[in-house]
């Protein structure tokens, strides 16, 4: 049995994600992705590329997530799935480009700057 081994990434969230053929179970971090996600909109970026492609209940996944916190893990976990489903089958990756699930998001927290308060605050200026 072939199994896709994919990772995604969204901010510092990294997802791990193996898919084969099966009954469509998804799991992440050992729980079912219901009791994992809790929010609707979650467990619907969960799903969306089954739902893009048409392949809801026809595969098993199994996830491994860490890091962010819980939207850029969903989005991590989204594009993992996304990315095995084009190995599985390469005939699915127009359907899921279309809605923009091969791409991965690039906008991650700027890092603080020595000298400043935050990234671009800066501390007071005094002339005189």
């Amino acid at each position: 049995m072939e199994v896709a081994n994919t990772l995604g990434r969204r901010k510092t969230a990294v997802a791990r994600a193996y898919v084969q053929k099966g009954t469509g179970a998804i799991v992440v971090n050992d729980k079912d992705y219901k009791d994992y996600f809790t929010t609707s909109v979650l467990q619907y970026k969960i799903t969306q590329a089954f739902g893009v492609t048409k392949t809801l209940g026809e595969y098993d996944v199994k996830i491994n997530v860490k890091g962010g916190g819980v939207t850029g893990q969903a989005e991590a976990v989204r594009l993992a799935i996304a990315r095995a489903l084009v190995e599985m089958d390469a005939n699915l990756k127009p359907a899921l480009k279309a809605d923009g699930l091969m791409t991965r998001n690039p906008k991650m927290v700027e890092r603080k700057k020595p000298g400043q308060k935050k990234a671009r605050k800066r501390f007071q200026f005094s002339k005189r």
